[in-house]
């Protein structure tokens, strides 16, 4: 399971261009502070970085709708333009928005989707009491290197 302090050091190590990737999913979730872990990072990103990767010889697997699934590592997929609402700066890393993650998981249905709606609408309700969001400092990044390249 990887915690917030291991996202973020995966995410550096792996460097992708600011403006190319976005968190989503689970690890969005961890981001956020409505989870302590996750199992895995699911990213989406830019057509151009998918054409990136795939010239660079990462598995790509093609779905029913035509964009691309890339397996980066053992702990990271990334899904071409998988978005909904837009992508905001969380501790320096893009992240899909709350009501974007929302509008994601309601597509994909599943009850374990339906579960995490839960968990981030009930997640907004404390925020907009208190008015912030948690975990502005990020962890800092101790040199873990889990293999994944």
């Amino acid at each position: 399971m990887l915690d917030k302090e291991e996202i973020v050091c995966l995410l550096k190590e792996a460097a992708f261009g600011i403006d190319e990737y976005w968190v989503t999913s689970g690890a969005a979730m961890v981001l956020y502070g409505i989870r302590d872990t996750t199992r895995d990072i699911d990213l989406g990103c830019t057509s151009q970085m998918a054409d990136r990767l795939e010239s660079t010889g990462y598995s790509v697997e093609i779905l029913r709708d035509g964009s691309r699934k890339i397996v980066f590592s053992e702990t990271i997929e990334i899904f071409e333009n998988w978005i909904e609402d837009k992508v905001i700066l969380l501790n320096g890393l893009p992240v899909i928005s709350l009501e974007g993650m929302i509008m994601m998981k309601e597509k994909l249905g599943r009850e374990k989707d339906q579960k995490d709606i839960r968990l981030i609408e009930d997640f907004i309700n404390r925020i907009h009491r208190r008015g912030m969001l948690d975990g502005q400092g990020g962890p800092s990044c101790k040199a873990k290197n889990r293999g994944n390249t």
